[in-house]
């Protein structure tokens, strides 16, 4: 049976959730301020990194970031089709380097801890690591190689969500979400210009924005906070190529042939190419609220820590420096679920893993819409009854 679903949220989780929704043969209704730019999925680096983005303490997300990875190829290759639109799914793997001996010290222990949740990945030298990376700076002490751990163009990627969403007839609303209330014949939305719409059921895939929804209150949400990051866009290499010209136009190889993950004196850093030549490098982990200001001192220090990595930096144009806010439960795992208010899921609360993670959310979301038993990965995150009188979402830590 056909339903209506609106969907609050234009990033990579909202867009994602609207296409796979409208595929199924729901009316699907995207509402958000800037669609294809909200939120965090526009200034990310794109990383699918279930291995890399281990941390200590976090076995249930990591089971859940695996799965996420695994369908993450089917995914890319049909929104690729559905869009005619090229996603940059890039299969190259990661490395992730220490600069000096207390790194290389920390990456040994976290090698150990993946490999004690089953995670392929496998210690290498310095030398390896240079062979793999020759860009690198000789002073690295050696590292661990990911080769399932990938990246996507994040912006290809959502501007291709919107050219599927448009083939498959969702409407979308360019307008922010003010309050949830319950309607009728389900839950409404109240709009910036003080517009209503009506829907048979709402998924809040808002990211830092769920806060700010009125009408949430009684959802039994936990608290999603926002958690800035600093990134950097970086272009090819001034004069590099003679007549080259950045951007796609540009040729040549470059600078790094994967992605390349760090510990510079302890602080975490990455440097993720793009096809086009350029190169996305970040990103700071700060508690500032919703300051999205970009700082001097953020910037130094993400280029002083790129550059003593990869010293070929040096030879790169400025092009953007943005900050972004995530969406951080507690615990760090995502919301995904019905709330306590009838008719009103979540997909939320992703934090590092919004990219990685949106296949799954957008397949789970489907599933519930569908009337779909709350089991396995849906009962992971917190799902019930639509009507909500089951359980509802919570953060995760529970799998």
């Amino acid at each position: 049976m056909t339903v209506r679903v609106l969907v609050v949220g234009g990033g990579v989780i909202g867009l994602s959730c609207a296409w796979r929704l409208a595929e199924a043969g729901n009316k699907v209704t995207v509402v958000a301020p800037e669609p294809g730019r909200d939120g965090a999925s526009w200034v990310a680096a794109g990383m699918l990194a279930p291995v890399t983005e281990v941390q200590f303490g976090e076995a249930p997300l990591t089971e859940l970031l695996r799965e996420g990875a695994a369908a993450w190829k089917e995914f890319a290759m049909s929104l690729e089709r559905a869009s005619g639109r090229e996603v940059g799914y890039d299969q190259s793997g990661m490395l992730i380097v220490g600069l000096d001996a207390s790194d290389r010290a920390a990456l040994d222990q976290l090698l150990d801890y993946q490999l004690s949740l089953g995670c392929t990945a496998h210690r290498r030298t310095a030398s390896e690591c240079r062979a793999l990376v020759p860009a690198l700076t000789p002073a690295v002490r050696g590292g661990i190689e990911a080769p399932g751990d990938n990246h996507v163009d994040n912006r290809a990627l959502l501007g291709a969500l919107l050219s599927a969403c448009g083939a498959k007839g969702v409407h979308v609303v360019a307008q922010r979400v003010e309050s949830v209330c319950p309607g009728a014949g389900g839950p409404e939305v109240v709009l910036s210009d003080g517009s209503r719409l009506g829907t048979d059921y709402l998924v809040v895939a808002a990211g830092t924005g769920t806060a700010h929804i009125r009408g949430l209150e009684e959802a039994g949400l936990p608290e999603i906070r926002p958690v800035k990051g600093h990134i950097l866009r970086l272009g090819p290499a001034v004069g590099a190529v003679a007549g080259a010209s950045r951007g796609a136009g540009a040729v040549g190889p470059p600078l790094i042939p994967r992605t390349v993950r760090a510990l510079v004196h302890g602080r975490p850093i990455y440097l993720v190419p793009r096809p086009d030549r350029t190169l996305v490098v970040g990103a700071t982990m700060e508690e500032r609220g919703t300051d999205v200001t970009v700082r001097a001192g953020a910037v130094h220090e993400l280029l002083s820590d790129a550059r003593a990595i990869v010293p070929g930096v040096d030879e790169l144009e400025l092009l953007e420096a943005q900050a972004g806010l995530r969406p951080a439960t507690p615990d760090n795992t995502p919301v995904v679920g019905w709330t306590d208010l009838p008719g009103v899921a979540v997909a939320s609360g992703h934090f590092r893993n919004g990219m990685l993670l949106a296949p799954w959310t957008a397949a789970t979301v489907v599933e519930m819409v569908a009337g779909a038993v709350a089991t396995g990965a849906v009962a992971r995150c917190g799902a019930a009854d639509p009507s909500g009188a089951a359980r509802g979402p919570r953060g995760g830590g529970d799998a």
